[in-house]
């Protein structure tokens, strides 16, 4: 069965008349699409009877000094992609349909947008909740699919969906990794050779604190691999590495039990990579 690519709303009305009845997924995507995005498309056929893919490079996610304009863009491939997962539609909307002309309300993170990896990219989160709101309006899923590799985005959509009463279940994925552990991510194509062998400290951290079963020996174990990373060439360049509660994004104190969030953020080269691991504190 042949993809419906839909890239404005009356082509998205028309699709979604022709899907016919049945529970709908979406998996939002900014393209370029790899393992852990067919990871999404496969767990979301488990939660609906047809499976919508968005693919959305969102203007509003980038800040002055990012990546937008380098963003991979491979709308050709990534179609190929859905069709292989049976996916049954993929709404592909330019920037103007999206945000119109005199475009001005849009969605506040507040203050747990502001925090973590929002604090390195002010205004970040509020782009990311309010393309997702507005997909959430216009596609109308009844389930929608995101993954844990940006747990902070997921932990802010589920409390968007709770505080503004919208009508779609939110799903977190596991994160999906390359064998020698990288996360999958549409950036890793930015690393040259030497990068990545710096790059893999930031998942051999992650093990590392997650071994431990205190706060302090989680951080602890988590900076020496880090600090190892920042002497190597190139450098492992540290925007942040924190153990958070998995709801609020809030650091955990040393008496924190259950699970905790341990989140990392660096540069490698050109490229500004993130990761994180849940940790079971005893």
């Amino acid at each position: 069965m042949d993809v419906i690519v839909a890239g404005d709303r009356a082509e998205l009305a028309k699709a979604r008349e022709a899907i016919g009845p049945g529970r709908l997924a979406l998996v939002p995507t900014m393209g370029a699409l790899h393992l852990g995005h067919r990871s999404l498309m496969r767990l979301a056929h488990e939660h609906a009877e047809h499976v919508v893919v968005s693919i959305f490079v969102n203007p509003l996610q980038f800040g002055p000094s990012e990546d937008f304009t380098r963003y991979p863009r491979t709308l050709q491939t990534d179609l190929e992609v859905c069709a292989e997962e049976g996916v049954r539609m993929v709404f592909a909307p330019p920037a103007e349909e999206m945000y119109p002309e005199g475009h001005q309300v849009g969605v506040s993170a507040g203050a747990m947008g502001a925090t973590v990896e929002g604090a390195f990219r002010p205004g970040h989160f509020d782009g990311m909740l309010t393309v997702v709101l507005k997909l959430f309006n216009l596609v109308q899923p009844d389930v929608a699919i995101f993954g844990q590799k940006d747990a902070q985005q997921l932990a802010l959509i589920r409390r968007m969906v709770r505080d503004l009463n919208v009508p779609v279940s939110v799903v977190g994925a596991p994160t999906v990794r390359e064998g020698d552990g990288l996360a999958l991510s549409s950036r890793n194509r930015f690393l040259s050779h030497a990068d990545r062998g710096t790059a893999l400290h930031l998942s051999r951290a992650l093990r590392a604190g997650a071994a431990q079963t205190t706060p302090y020996r989680v951080l602890d174990a988590a900076r020496a691999v880090v600090d190892e990373a920042a002497r190597l060439s190139p450098p492992l360049l540290l925007d942040y590495l924190v153990l958070v509660d998995p709801e609020t994004f809030a650091p955990v104190g040393e008496e924190h039990r259950g699970e905790a969030i341990l989140a990392v953020a660096a540069k490698v080269g050109t490229t500004r990579l993130i990761d994180n691991i849940t940790v079971h504190l005893a």
